[in-house]
């Protein structure tokens, strides 16, 4: 079976890797898929995002990367994936993913929606505070891959 794990990635940190791993032992593909949003205005461009993940998912042979534009849903029908996987880190996550997944459903029927708990010692990340730490000049080593945090020390032009 195929699953999807959508999102914007913008970076990807290590709470994302540790759901792709453990989602890539469950199913025989996992399609990472970064969203194309023309509404927003990510810190790292859609080429950088997916070398980002292609490099840090390299040892994942199921592992596939790659972007899309529209509804999850739909691009989850032309994968001919039957689960969109999302992730939690708290219960303040819930309420939001479980009106997406009803949408999706809403929308397709044939597409579930799987929520995965990250992993406690990466319950406290986002994307968001990734970058306001690394926006600082505090060590992000922890949080995401050797790859992002060189690229976030680029990004914000801080010594290493």
């Amino acid at each position: 079976m195929r699953a999807i794990y959508p999102g914007s990635f913008d970076p990807v940190t290590l709470g994302h890797l540790d759901l792709i791993q453990r989602a890539s032992g469950l199913f025989e593909e996992v399609i990472v898929a970064v969203l194309r949003n023309p509404n927003k205005q990510p810190s790292f461009s859609l080429e950088q995002r997916l070398q980002q993940l292609s490099i840090a998912t390299s040892h994942l042979p199921q592992v596939r990367v790659t972007s899309f534009a529209g509804l999850t849903v739909n691009f989850a029908l032309q994968e001919q994936a039957r689960v969109i996987l999302r992730g939690l880190r708290a219960l303040s996550d819930f309420e939001f993913e479980l009106q997406l997944a009803h949408t999706n459903a809403s929308l397709s029927p044939a597409v579930d929606t799987l929520f995965m708990a990250t992993a406690v010692g990466h319950s406290f990340l986002s994307s968001s505070v990734v970058k306001e730490v690394a926006r600082f000049g505090g060590d992000v080593s922890h949080m995401v891959p050797e790859i992002v945090a060189g690229d976030l020390i680029e990004l914000f032009n801080q010594p290493v």
